[in-house]
C-alpha cells in the first residue's frame, strides 16, 4: 500500500507533466518561412534578414516597410569603415540640414540588446539617442544603419540594438560608404532607397544567401 506522501509525490508528478503537455500544445510551431527585405538604391541592393529574437525592432521596421515608409528616405549619414546610417523621414524633403534630426515626438522602441548579437559586417541595427538623455538606450523609431567596417564595431556591442544581418549586398555597403559628403557625413548626392519585403521559405533563404538558421 502506497503511503501518503508517496501518493502525493506521485500526483505532484502527474500534474507536472500534464502542465507540460498542456504549454507544450499551445506553443506556437516555429515557421518556416521568414521575411527577406531588400534595400533598393542607386548604386545596387541590400537584401537582409531580421532576428526573432529582437521581435518589437522586427515587427516595427517590417511595418514601416510594407507601408511605404521608407521609400524615398535617403543614406543621409555615412563613415567609411564605420557605417552607413538611413531611414529619416526629414530626408525625403527638400532640406539637407534636418536629415538625422527625427520628427518631433517621435516614438521610441524599447531596447532588445541581446549579448549573442554583434556588430559584424553588414549588421543591421538601430539609431538612437545618447545615453545621457537616453539612459534606457531605447532606440529611434525609424532610423537604422548597417555596419561598414569590415572587422565589425565590436566598440557598440551591448550599446545599440543589433536586430538584422545583410544577407546579399555587402558589396554595396562599400560602395554607399565611399561616395563623397560633407563635413555632416552626408552624401553631396542624394542616396534615395526603397524598401520591400517578400516572404520565402528559410531552406530557400539558406540556399540561396547562405544564412543559416
Amino acid at each position: 500500500m502506497l503511503s501518503v506522501s508517496r501518493v502525493s509525490a506521485l500526483l505532484s508528478a502527474l500534474l507536472l507533466l500534464l502542465t507540460s503537455m498542456a504549454v507544450a500544445a499551445k506553443a506556437p510551431k516555429p515557421s518556416k518561412k521568414d521575411q527577406l527585405v531588400t534595400i533598393s538604391t542607386s548604386l545596387g541592393d541590400i537584401k537582409m534578414i531580421l532576428f526573432d529574437a529582437t521581435p518589437q525592432h522586427k515587427a516595427n521596421f517590417l511595418k514601416l516597410a510594407e507601408s511605404g515608409f521608407y521609400n524615398g528616405t535617403t543614406f543621409h549619414r555615412i563613415i567609411p569603415n564605420f557605417m552607413v546610417q538611413g531611414g529619416d523621414a526629414n530626408s525625403k524633403d527638400a532640406d539637407p540640414a534636418n536629415d538625422g534630426m527625427g520628427q518631433p515626438n517621435e516614438q521610441t522602441i524599447p531596447a532588445e540588446i541581446r549579448p549573442e548579437l554583434k556588430h559584424k559586417f553588414g549588421a543591421l541595427a538601430a539609431a538612437r539617442q545618447g545615453d545621457f538623455v537616453n539612459p534606457q538606450r531605447a532606440s529611434s523609431a525609424s532610423q537604422f544603419y548597417l555596419v561598414q567596417n569590415h572587422q565589425g564595431t565590436s566598440h557598440l556591442d551591448g550599446q545599440y540594438t543589433v536586430f538584422g544581418q545583410v544577407v546579399s549586398g555587402l558589396d554595396v555597403i562599400d560602395k554607399i560608404a565611399t561616395q563623397p559628403k560633407d563635413d555632416r557625413d552626408r552624401p553631396l548626392t542624394d542616396l534615395k532607397m526603397t524598401v520591400k519585403v517578400e516572404k520565402l521559405k528559410k531552406k530557400k533563404i539558406t540556399e540561396l544567401y547562405g544564412y543559416a538558421y
